[in-house]
């Protein structure tokens, strides 16, 4: 199942397949850079802290990398 959209409403990141059907939600944690920093057919990617983390499309966690430093 690919996913049509991710959304983020307040510390929330809520995953949409391609009919809009909510198939997953992943936390967006509550730091001035924290939130959805974007998303693929197949990913999503949400930074929390010094990390960003990436989720699949049921919001299973499947990777994590340092977030650029800025």
């Amino acid at each position: 199942m690919a996913i049509g959209n991710a959304v983020q409403r307040g510390q929330v990141v809520y995953i949409y397949d391609e009919k809009g059907r909510q198939i997953g939600s992943v936390p967006a944690g509550n730091g001035p850079k924290d939130g959805l920093k974007g998303y693929t057919s197949s990913t999503v990617n949400v930074q929390r802290g010094s990390m960003i983390y990436t989720y699949d499309e049921k919001g299973r966690q499947t990777g994590s990398t340092p977030a650029p430093r800025q």
